[in-house]
């Protein structure tokens, strides 16, 4: 049998109890009514609202913009490089004349020197003034590149006489010589005659293409 302080105990309990239910019982009533009255005035706002009619079109999504290639940019790049080198050693391979000139060992000397004489038309030409190295040396690839496609042979490459660098020395001269001499299409090249750029150009000759 509980005591008198036991019951005591428990009626301000359940006393407690009820007074919590009530207040949670308030608290939801006043939450719904807030719910009733924000319904009620979006209802008074749109009440002029008319539906638009159906247009029958579809929308659309976006296309996402294409992915950037830049793994193909990498591998292109490396390619590149590895077939224009900059640390190639070629003063064996030029002759040692004024003209710097260059064959490969299947091309008979007397191809160098016919094209010193001008024996082909100059067909095409590229001037490299003013370029980085880099960007000079992604020009002259793609240069060579287009021109084999389009078949032509005789092309003059303009590298300058380095007369605006420092120490005025023709930076891009010694790298196109040695860019020239890896590439596959080149069969041979010399210094331009003085009508056609001297010192600051060379003349050359590409294996048939197309």
């Amino acid at each position: 049998m509980k005591s008198f302080d036991e019951l005591g105990d428990l009626r301000d309990a359940l006393k407690l109890r009820a007074e919590a239910e009530r207040a949670a019982e308030a608290r939801a009533r006043a939450e719904q009514a807030r719910r009733q009255r924000e319904a009620s005035v979006f209802r008074d706002a749109m009440s002029d609202a008319v539906p638009l009619k159906p247009s029958g079109r579809v929308q659309r999504e976006s296309a996402s913009p294409p992915a950037h290639p830049r793994q193909r940019e990498l591998d292109e790049r490396a390619a590149l490089e590895a077939s224009m080198s900059d640390e190639i050693d070629i003063e064996r391979l030029l002759d040692t004349d004024a003209s710097l000139s260059y064959r490969r060992e299947t091309v008979g000397a007397d191809v160098v020197a016919r094209l010193r004489r001008g024996h082909w038309v100059v067909q095409d030409q590229i001037d490299l003034h003013g370029l980085r190295v880099e960007e000079a040396r992604e020009a002259l690839a793609d240069f060579l590149g287009k021109a084999l496609k389009r078949g032509r042979r005789c092309l003059r490459v303009i590298h300058g006489k380095g007369l605006g660098s420092v120490g005025k020395e023709p930076v891009l001269k010694g790298k196109v010589l040695k860019w020239l001499v890896q590439r596959a299409e080149v069969l041979a090249f010399c210094q331009a005659q003085p009508n056609d750029g001297g010192a600051g150009a060379l003349i050359v000759l590409l294996r048939p293409g197309g």
